[in-house]
């Protein structure tokens, strides 16, 4: 919004109405800019830290009420902000919360859902996300036209309403039934809770494997960030740092927080540059619903491989594009920006129906209890990091490689799906406590890891494949 920039960053906006030798590409270039829009990540790496320990120690309950209060705080200060400083210091606060909430929410996901309906489960987390992000510019694109130009105030002030639904409503959530057995060993009430949750009394079973998870994980070291280096858990640390990393270089993050600027860049108008953001925020919502639909079917990795596939083709036509058309001055033609963003769906859609709500339920689903808390707080830690780099380098580098930022983040795309079509095993409808049996079957994994060893089971299930072979697993 051009108040919103004439108050806080003056320089970008003399540069967009009023330098006419700058290029296209280098209008946005800002430190001060890319400063606020990454303190949000810098905040979240260090809170997601703090937020392990909290998980593991008072609960997953505590973690997101936490965050649900640093949220609060965060957009009453980014509402209210008189100075960059302020606006910075809201943003850091909602870091916060975002810290905390990516670390729980994912865990209290996985172990509240059962086996059959975990994917589709877990996914809601991220289609709640896209759902926030079209709110977001929704609510942007009506502000925009408050003539007035107090617009923004709005925009941040209303991140207040989500935050008050996530405190409010979970001071009302049950402790998840792995917690509260880690935490009290209260079996009759993790049993009663089982049988609410799952609408069966036959819970037996199921709370059974939770008991021995939390025995093993009450057995051995006492230190998760040191047990998660040992050699039999090496597929899980390679995950928890491969997985949110390639997540964040598709270059997602570059679509979801500069899209307005970028379509700014090809020469669109203010209001055209949100709509179109507005656009591609539906196609994210549509396709990360049908991920949910889908993925306890199809499985996860077939789902990361066609969205990979997607995901390349769109960022390479975008650059080609780009590079014929767009100079460092003026705009490009109506049907070739028509294209662009017609492109940047599909390569929304690619991300939505995989890397999008995959790469936050994989990291979830894959670690032992005694190592969880530990699992998830690298993988939020990960994501934060690269975000942070992403979003700090990006209008640094749309300026020095122009249309070859597409092509920077297409090679990484194809990295990340060979790195799943080799490496990454099928969990689809494994029970979360005997997820460690997958490693054992898999033509690499199994060299590494211990049979019968902590955090590996000593059989997989009939239906998952007594053969010994991978393709049985990644078959289903």
């Amino acid at each position: 919004m051009e108040p919103f920039l004439e108050k806080f960053f003056h320089q970008v906006y003399t540069k967009m109405k009023q330098d006419t030798e700058v290029s296209n590409y280098c209008k946005f270039d800002s430190q001060l800019l890319t400063s606020f829009t990454s303190s949000l990540y810098v905040a979240g790496l260090v809170a997601s830290f703090f937020a392990s320990w909290l998980t593991k120690s008072r609960g997953r309950k505590p973690s997101i009420l936490l965050g649900g209060g640093a949220f609060l705080a965060g957009a009453a200060l980014g509402g209210a902000a008189s100075n960059v400083y302020m606006l910075i210091f809201g943003r850091v606060l909602l870091g916060v919360g975002v810290g905390f909430a990516n670390q729980a929410v994912p865990l209290y996901l996985s172990e509240m859902a059962p086996p059959r309906y975990r994917g589709a489960i877990n996914n809601g987390f991220q289609l709640s996300v896209g759902i926030g992000v079209l709110a977001a510019n929704l609510i942007n694109f009506g502000t925009e036209k408050i003539r007035s130009g107090y617009g923004w105030r709005i925009s941040l002030s209303m991140a207040a309403v989500p935050a008050a639904i996530l405190t409010v409503g979970a001071i009302f959530l049950p402790e998840t039934p792995s917690s509260l057995i880690q935490l009290t060993n209260d079996k009759d009430r993790a049993r009663r809770l089982l049988q609410r949750v799952r609408g069966t009394s036959e819970v037996q079973s199921e709370l059974a494997d939770l008991i021995e998870a939390s025995e093993l994980s009450k057995s051995i070291d006492h230190n998760p960030f040191r047990k998660i280096l040992e050699a039999n858990y090496r597929p899980q640390l390679v995950m928890a740092v491969a997985i949110p990393f390639f997540q964040q270089v598709t270059g997602i993050n570059v679509i979801a927080f500069y899209a307005p600027l970028l379509f700014r860049t090809i020469g669109m108008g203010e209001s055209a540059s949100l709509m179109s953001a507005i656009l591609t925020g539906a196609v994210g919502i549509a396709t990360t619903f049908l991920s949910m639909v889908i993925v306890d079917r199809v499985g996860r990795r077939p789902l990361f491989l066609v969205g990979g596939v997607l995901m390349l083709v769109s960022q390479v036509l975008v650059g080609a594009i780009m590079a014929a058309e767009l100079g460092d001055h003026g705009g490009i033609g109506k049907r070739y920006a028509v294209a662009v963003i017609v492109l940047i769906g599909f390569y929304v859609a690619g991300f939505g129906v995989s890397w999008g709500p995959l790469g936050w339920l994989v990291p979830s689903e894959i670690f032992p209890l005694e190592i969880r808390s530990a699992g998830q707080s690298i993988v939020v830690a990960v994501s934060f990091l690269f975000t942070f780099v992403v979003a700090q380098t990006f209008l640094s580098m749309l300026c020095h490689l122009k249309a070859g930022i597409f092509f920077f983040f297409g090679g990484w795309v194809v990295v990340m799906t060979v790195f799943v079509y080799l490496l990454l095993p099928e969990t689809k409808g494994l029970p979360i406590e005997k997820m460690g049996d997958v490693w054992r079957e898999h033509w690499f994994w199994n060299r590494v890891v211990v049979v019968g060893g902590p955090g590996v089971g000593e059989h997989l299930p009939a239906k998952f494949g007594e053969g010994g072979s991978q393709s049985s697993v990644v078959d289903l």
